[in-house]
């Protein structure tokens, strides 16, 4: 029981307390930031649900390998981040990253080359199961991977350093989206998405890039004082809340505008039920950041973030529900 209430807190803030005695599997979830690996898991659910709502005979197997590897591969990118983000100097005990969470070698959970050969490994098994879907599925599984693979590579690595140019954010709507949604979709249906499938990648897209840009909010000031040109050091702090408060917002315009051409069934307007979540994580955005952390808040001094992902969860989840009540013959009879 003591190792699963650690497990939970992990999960839940990114840290284990002083007070707990640190276990492997902990420490693992702190390095590969397992808290926010649900964004991962709710986007290939999407790509397979509506899967099954257009082909006969989905292939729950291809489902499955693609899901593992997407998870593993969100792990991956977390740790490559971290990685190049410290030996560019990016990273350092003063920086933002080392402060809400422990980096996983400044923080001592893991050594520079520990930290290396677990990106490797987890690459190298990704790459196991991108042959095997390969095989079963065809070449543009590889196409939804590699480019997968680049962009989580020069994310932050050199030379191009997407977070650095301000395309970071936009990187991350395609990742969540076209391509996590669209190729597990491919893997699990045999074909390649019609144009309705894609359109109903967008919302879940957007949420998901409301929580990067929450937190590039949250690290303007030190971003630019380092020289890292994120969207949010681009444009300032107000325009930054206004773009994300609109994300947020239309996300449920999009969904909204799925159901009502009848691109998805009537059962996703379940997300109106965040709605009231949204109202709260709205006055979070329009009031200051507070100067000192509430008590017990876990992730000081990240602010807009927490709120952005507090919305994702619930949004996402009840998004992934009404698909599954859409497949569901008896309440739908129309």
């Amino acid at each position: 029981m003591e190792l699963l209430r650690n497990w939970k807190e992990v999960l839940d803030t990114v840290n284990l307390s002083p007070d707990r005695k640190m276990d492997v599997v902990s420490r693992w979830l702190i390095i590969t930031r397992a808290a926010v690996l649900s964004m991962t898991a709710t986007s290939g659910l999407i790509g397979g649900l509506l899967a099954v709502a257009v082909v006969a005979n989905p292939n729950w197997l291809n489902f499955a390998l693609a899901l593992i590897g997407l998870l593993i591969a969100h792990g991956a990118n977390n740790m490559t981040n971290d990685y190049f983000d410290m030996t560019g100097g990016v990273d350092t005990d003063e920086y933002t990253r080392a402060l809400y969470a422990p980096h996983p070698v400044l923080g001592g959970l893991v050594s520079k080359a520990g930290l290396r050969n677990a990106i490797l490994a987890f690459n190298l098994i990704d790459l196991a199961i991108l042959a095997v879907l390969w095989v079963r599925t065809g070449w543009p599984v590889v196409i939804f991977a590699l480019l997968g693979l680049f962009i989580s590579v020069f994310y932050v690595a050199p030379p191009i350093k997407l977070k650095h140019i301000g395309l970071g954010e936009p990187a991350v709507f395609i990742v969540w989206g076209p391509l996590m949604i669209g190729g597990t979709y491919f893997v699990t249906a045999g074909q390649m998405p019609p144009a309705g499938v894609w359109w109903a990648m967008v919302p879940y897209a957007l949420v998901v890039t409301t929580v990067l840009f929450g937190k590039h909010i949250d690290k303007l000031e030190v971003d630019k004082a380092k020289g890292i040109h994120t969207l949010p050091v681009l444009i300032g702090a107000s325009a930054s809340k206004w773009a994300n408060v609109i994300m947020m917002v239309g996300y449920y315009v999009v969904v909204a505008g799925l159901v009502l051409t009848g691109t998805l069934g009537m059962w996703v307007l379940l997300v109106v039920l965040a709605l009231p979540r949204l109202v709260r994580v709205l006055k979070i955005y329009s009031d200051p950041k507070p100067a000192e952390p509430p008590a017990d808040y876990p992730v000081w001094p990240l602010w807009y973030v927490s709120a952005a992902f507090y919305h994702n969860k619930l949004a996402g989840g009840l998004f992934v529900l009404g698909l599954i009540l859409n497949l569901i013959p008896a309440i739908n009879p129309f």
